[in-house]
C-alpha cells in the first residue's frame, strides 16, 4: 500500500524543490535579475492547474501546489524574500480555475474538528472530509477575504464563477450548504462586499436577480434575435431570459436562502423578488417541469419572505398586482413571462410580442375574471399560511374603507364617509381591474377567515360607527336609493365582534358604543326587513352583551381583569414565534427569527411568556444539526436565566447528566456549553442551591466510571452489526476486503491509526461515560470556579481537586488525553480563584488542597505528569500550573497593598516602598531603628542602637 504513495511524495518534493531552485534564479537579491528565470518559475506556477478541469472530483494539481506552498512558508523553509512571493501565491489560489473547491477540500481535511466519530469512519465520506462549522468558518474567511494585492473586482469575479456552479448541488448536498454558508455569510453578509453596489453584490447577487428580474434596459444579449442567415426577424418574439436559466437562478437563490438561517440577507434578496415571485406561484395550470422547478420554490420563497418581513402594505401591494405579469412597470410592462412551450417558461421582450398575451391568450396583459377567480384563493392560502392576523385584519380594513369609499362616491357621497387619500384613490380608482380584484379578494376574505379579520376590534368599530351613522343619515331622509349593501355589510362585521368570545361593552369607547347604539335604533325602522330586523337584534344583543355573560353558569364570581394592549401584542408575537419555530416546513430563516421574536419578548421580561414551555422548546432545538439554530438556543438559555436560574439549570443538568439515557454525544456537549455560558452569565449571583446542584452533577457525570446499561447495549448492537457487514463483505470479495481508501505514507498512515484509536477510546466501551463528555463537565466545572469559587463551598472544590488527581494518576491512557488537558486546567482556574479572591481581599476560608501536604501532593502528581505524560498539551499544561502555584505561593507571603503598590523591589529602603513584612515577620529596618532608639529612655539614659532589629510578631 505503500508503493503507490511514494511517487506521489516524490512528486511534492520535486515540486517543492523546483519551486526554491527557480525562486532562488529569479528573486535572489544577491542575484542578478533574471527574466527568463522568472518566466519559468511563473510557468511552473501556473502549470500546475492545466490537468484539471473546473469541478473535478479531485483537483490533484492544485491540491499539489497548495500542499507544497504551505509547507515552504514554514519559517525556515524557504528564504524570507521568497517567502513572501510564496504566501502571495498562496492568497491567490482561489482565482484559479479550480481554487476555491482544492481550498475548501484542503481545509475541511486538516482542520482538527473534521475528525469523525468511529460510527462514521466506517461509512466513507460521500464527498470529500467530514465539514464542520469550524472549518466552514476558516474556509469562508480564506476565501471571502479579498486580498491586497487584488481588487475586489477582480477577486469577486474570479471565485463567483466557481461559487455559483457549486450552488446546483451536482458536488453534493454538504459542498452546496458549505458555499451557500460561504456567499451568504462571508460575502453577501458583510457589508463591505455584501451591500448593493459592492463588488461582491454585482457578482454574487446580481447574476441571480437579474435573471428573474431584468434590468430596465434588458440583459444585452440581443444573439437570440439573430437568425442563421444574419437577419433580424422583427416578428419573432425576443427571449430575454431562457427557461433553463430561469430555472438555474431561482434555484440558486433558493438554495442561498434555506441552506443558513440569514433572515436580514434573505429580506434584501427577496424584496425586489415579490411580484415576480408570486406570478410564478400562482401561474395558473402550472404543468412539470415548471410546477416542480419554478413554483414550488417560488412559493416557498414567498412565504419566506412574508413570515420575515410580513406588513399590511405588502399584502395590498400583492393584492393590486394580483395578475402580475412582469415587468417594472405594471401599467407598461417592457418585459413579461411567458409560457412558450407547456411546462416552460420564459422572459420574452413585451414590446414585440404583437400584443399575445403572456397567459397565452390574445390581446393585452390585462387580467380576466377566471385569472382573478383562479389567483384569489392561493393569495388566500399565502395570507392565511404566512402573514399575521394584525397584517390581515389591517389589509382588510383598508380594502373595506376604499370599497365604502367607492360606493358612496358612485352614490354621490353620503356624511360620515371614510375618506382614503385623495391622490391615492384617483391612481387606483381608474383601474377597473384592480377595483374588481380589490372586491373579489374583500368578499373571499370574509368568506374564508373571519375570525382573522376581528383581531383589531377598536378600528373595526370606529369604522362600523361612522358607516352607520352614513346609513342613519339615509334612514332619516327616507332615501330609495340607500346604501344597503354597505349596511348589510356593516351589520356582519358588528355581529362577528360582539359574539366573540371575551367581548366586554364596558372596555370598549362609551361615544362609539352610543353612536352604534343610536344608528341600530334608527336602521330598525327601516323599509328593508332584514337590515331593520338584524339590527334590532344586535341592537338588544349589545345592550345585554354583559348582563348575558354575568349569568353564565360557567361565569366566575370575579371578573378577571382585561389584557393589556401590550399584552395582547405580547401574545401574538409569542403565538407568531411558536408557530415559526414549531412548524413542521419552517425554513432555517423563518425559525431563527421566531427565536429573536421570543428572545425579544424574554428580553423584555413580557408576562405572557410560559417559561417551562420554552425551556422545552429550547431543549428541543438543541438537538437539531444546524450550528446556527442551537446557538441561538444557548443565547436563549442565558437570557432566560438572568430570571430563572433554578429553571435553566434544571432543565440543562437533566438532559446534560441524561440519566434515562436518550440523549445523543453531540447534543450533551451543546448542553454543556449551554450551561457553561449560563454559569459565566450569573457571575457572582452563581451560588447556594443553584450552585451546589451544578457542581454535584458535574462532579457525577466527570468522575462517573459506573455502567450505562443502554449505551453498552447499543454498542454491543452496533460492533455485531459491524462484523456482519464485513463478514458479508470478505464473502463477496472471496477474501479479506482491499482498501480502496487513498495511498497514504508509512507515517501518514501510523498517524491515522493512532487518531482512530484515540477517537475509538472517546466512546468509552463496557457501558462507561463517554470521555468527551467527563472532559467537558470539567471545564464546566472549572469555569464555575473562576466564576465564584465562594459559591461552590469547600467540600465541593476539594472533591474536583481529588478527582483532577485521580484522573491524572490513573487514567493514563492516549484516549484519555483530553480528560487530562480538561483535569490540569480545572487546577488552573481553582488557582487563578484563589488570587483573584487574593487580590479582592476576600476571605475564602480554604485554599489550595486544604494543607501543605495536600498542596505537596498535587505539586508532585503535575510533575510527574509534566515528564512522563504522552501527551504534550497536557505536558505543557501542567508546566503552566507548577509555575501559576509557585507564583501564588510566592504572593502569599507578600502583602496585597505592597504587591499593589510599589512590588517586591528591594527590602525597605530609603524611598519608603519594598518588602516590609514577610509570613509574620516585620523587617523595617526604619521600624526597628525608631524602636531602638526609645529603648533608653532619654538623652543620657540608656544605650542608643542603630542596629535594624527582626520581631517575630505572634
Amino acid at each position: 500500500m505503500e508503493q503507490p504513495a511514494a511517487p506521489e511524495k516524490n512528486s511534492r518534493q520535486r515540486l517543492m524543490q523546483s519551486i526554491l531552485d527557480l525562486g532562488d534564479r529569479a528573486f535572489n537579491p544577491e542575484r542578478t535579475q533574471d527574466a527568463q528565470a522568472q518566466q519559468d518559475f511563473d510557468d511552473l506556477i501556473q502549470r500546475q492547474a492545466k490537468a484539471c478541469k473546473p469541478l473535478d472530483r479531485l483537483p490533484t494539481k492544485t491540491l499539489g501546489l497548495i500542499a507544497a506552498l504551505n509547507i515552504l512558508i514554514w519559517p525556515g523553509h524557504s528564504p524570507p524574500w521568497l517567502r513572501a512571493r510564496l504566501v502571495g501565491i498562496l492568497t491567490q489560489i482561489p482565482l484559479r480555475h479550480d481554487g476555491v473547491r482544492a481550498t475548501l477540500e484542503v481545509v475541511f481535511s486538516v482542520h482538527p474538528s473534521s475528525t469523525v466519530r468511529t460510527s462514521e469512519a466506517a461509512v466513507p465520506q460521500k464527498r470529500g472530509a467530514n465539514i464542520t462549522h469550524e472549518g466552514l468558518k476558516m474556509a469562508s474567511n480564506l476565501i471571502s477575504s479579498c486580498p491586497a494585492s487584488v481588487t475586489p473586482e477582480t477577486w469577486y469575479t474570479g471565485i463567483s464563477a466557481q461559487l455559483l456552479p457549486l450552488l446546483d448541488g451536482a458536488e453534493g448536498p454538504e459542498l452546496m450548504k458549505a458555499v451557500s454558508y460561504i456567499i451568504g455569510f462571508g460575502i453577501l453578509g458583510r457589508k463591505v462586499s455584501g451591500a448593493p453596489g459592492t463588488a461582491g453584490w454585482k457578482y454574487l447577487a446580481e447574476p441571480m436577480l437579474r435573471e428573474i428580474r431584468p434590468p430596465p434596459g434588458g440583459l444585452g444579449d440581443s444573439s437570440a434575435d439573430v437568425g442563421v442567415d444574419g437577419i433580424v426577424d422583427l416578428s419573432s418574439e425576443r427571449v430575454m431570459v431562457k427557461h433553463d436559466d430561469l430555472v438555474t437562478a431561482l434555484q440558486r437563490l433558493h438554495t442561498l436562502a434555506v441552506s443558513h438561517p440569514n433572515p436580514g440577507l434573505c429580506k434584501r434578496l427577496l424584496s425586489p423578488l415579490l411580484l415576480p415571485l408570486w406570478a410564478f406561484a400562482s401561474w395558473p395550470n402550472a404543468q412539470p417541469p415548471m410546477s416542480d422547478k419554478i413554483s414550488a420554490p417560488a412559493l416557498e420563497l414567498l412565504k419566506i419572505y412574508l413570515k420575515l418581513a410580513s406588513s399590511s402594505q405588502i399584502l395590498m401591494t400583492l393584492v393590486r398586482s394580483l395578475g402580475y405579469v412582469g415587468g417594472r412597470d405594471a401599467q407598461s410592462p417592457e418585459w413579461v413571462y411567458k409560457e412558450t412551450k407547456p411546462g416552460e417558461l420564459q422572459v420574452v421582450d413585451a414590446r414585440r410580442s404583437m400584443g399575445k398575451s403572456s397567459l397565452g391568450g390574445g390581446g393585452s396583459h390585462q387580467m380576466s375574471l377566471q385569472d382573478i377567480d383562479q389567483k384569489t384563493p392561493k393569495l388566500l392560502e399565502l395570507i392565511t399560511s404566512s402573514c399575521s392576523d394584525d397584517d390581515i385584519s389591517t389589509a382588510f380594513l383598508h380594502l373595506f374603507a376604499k370599497w365604502l369609499d367607492s360606493a358612496r362616491g358612485l352614490r354621490g357621497g353620503v356624511g360620515g364617509d371614510i375618506k382614503v387619500k385623495e391622490e391615492e384613490s384617483v391612481v387606483e380608482n381608474s383601474d377597473p381591474i384592480t377595483q374588481l380584484t380589490e372586491i373579489k379578494v374583500l368578499q373571499a376574505m370574509m368568506e374564508r377567515f373571519p375570525e382573522k379579520l376581528a383581531n383589531q376590534p377598536k378600528q373595526i368599530f370606529k369604522l362600523v360607527s361612522q358607516v352607520l351613522a352614513g346609513s342613519q343619515v339615509a334612514a332619516k331622509a327616507d332615501e330609495e336609493d340607500s346604501d344597503d349593501d354597505v349596511a348589510g355589510v356593516s351589520l356582519s362585521l358588528l355581529n362577528m365582534i360582539i359574539t366573540m368570545p371575551g367581548f366586554q361593552k364596558s372596555k370598549a369607547d362609551p361615544d362609539v358604543m352610543q353612536s352604534i347604539e343610536s344608528s341600530l335604533a334608527t336602521l330598525s325602522k327601516t323599509r328593508d326587513h332584514h337590515i331593520a330586523r338584524t339590527a334590532t337584534n344586535l341592537g338588544l344583543l349589545l345592550k345585554y352583551r354583559d348582563e348575558l355573560d354575568n349569568l353564565s353558569p360557567d361565569a366566575s364570581s370575579s371578573t378577571p381583569t382585561a389584557p393589556t394592549d401590550r399584552q395582547l401584542e405580547d401574545r401574538k408575537t409569542y403565538r407568531l414565534a411558536i408557530s415559526y419555530i414549531t412548524a413542521p416546513d419552517s425554513p432555517p430563516p423563518v425559525r431563527s427569527e421566531g427565536l429573536v421574536l421570543i428572545s425579544t419578548l424574554i428580553t423584555a421580561n413580557s408576562p405572557v411568556l410560559d417559561i417551562p414551555g420554552i425551556l422545552v422548546l429550547t431543549s428541543s432545538l438543541m438537538r437539531d444539526a444546524d450550528d446556527y439554530i442551537n446557538l441561538r438556543a444557548i443565547s436563549m438559555f442565558t437570557l432566560v436565566a438572568n430570571r430563572h436560574p433554578r429553571a435553566v439549570a434544571a432543565e440543562l443538568l437533566d438532559h446534560y447528566v441524561d440519566a434515562r439515557e436518550t440523549e445523543p454525544v453531540d447534543a450533551r456537549l451543546r448542553f454543556g456549553e449551554a450551561l457553561l455560558q449560563v454559569v459565566q452569565r450569573l457571575g457572582e449571583t452563581f451560588a447556594g442551591d443553584v450552585a451546589r446542584q451544578v457542581a454535584e452533577a458535574l462532579l457525577a457525570v466527570a468522575g462517573r466510571r459506573g455502567r450505562r446499561p443502554k449505551t453498552e447495549a447499543r454498542q454491543q448492537r452496533e460492533e455485531k452489526l459491524r462484523r456482519m457487514k464485513n463478514k458479508e463483505a470478505e464473502e463477496a470479495w472471496g477474501g479479506e476486503v482491499p482498501d480502496l481508501s487513498e495511498d497514504l505514507t508509512v507515517e501518514e498512515e501510523a498517524r491515522r491509526e493512532v487518531l482512530a484509536r484515540i477517537v475509538e477510546g472517546w466512546e468509552s466501551k463496557r457501558g462507561e461515560e463517554d470521555v468527551r463528555v467527563r472532559a467537558s463537565a470539567l471545564a464546566v466545572l472549572g469555569e464555575a470556579m473562576e466564576v465564584n469559587v465562594a459559591g461552590l463551598g469547600a467540600g465541593i472544590v476539594a472533591a474536583a481537586v481529588d478527582l483532577c488527581v485521580s484522573v491524572l494518576e490513573a487514567e493514563t491512557e492516549v484516549e484519555k488525553g483530553i480528560l487530562r488537558r480538561a483535569a490540569v486546567l480545572l487546577v488552573m482556574s481553582f488557582v487563578r480563584a484563589l488570587d483573584r479572591a487574593r487580590r479582592e481581599r476576600r476571605r475564602l476560608g480554604f485554599g489550595l488542597g486544604f494543607g501543605a501536604a495536600a498542596q505537596e501532593d498535587v505539586v508532585r502528581v503535575l510533575g510527574y505528569v509534566e515528564r512522563t505524560d504522552n501527551d504534550g498539551l497536557v505536558r505543557q499544561h501542567a508546566r503552566d500550573v507548577m509555575e501559576a502555584l509557585e507564583t501564588w505561593r510566592v504572593k502569599g507571603l507578600v502583602p496585597v497593598e505592597v504587591e499593589e503598590g510599589d512590588g517586591m523591589l528591594g527590602i525597605g529602603g530609603g524611598g519608603g516602598g519594598g518588602l516590609t513584612r514577610l509570613a509574620g515577620l516585620d523587617i523595617d529596618p526604619g521600624r526597628s531603628v525608631s524602636l531602638g532608639m526609645r529603648t533608653g529612655g532619654g538623652e543620657g539614659g540608656g544605650r542608643e542602637t542603630s542596629r535594624p532589629r527582626i520581631e517575630e510578631i505572634e
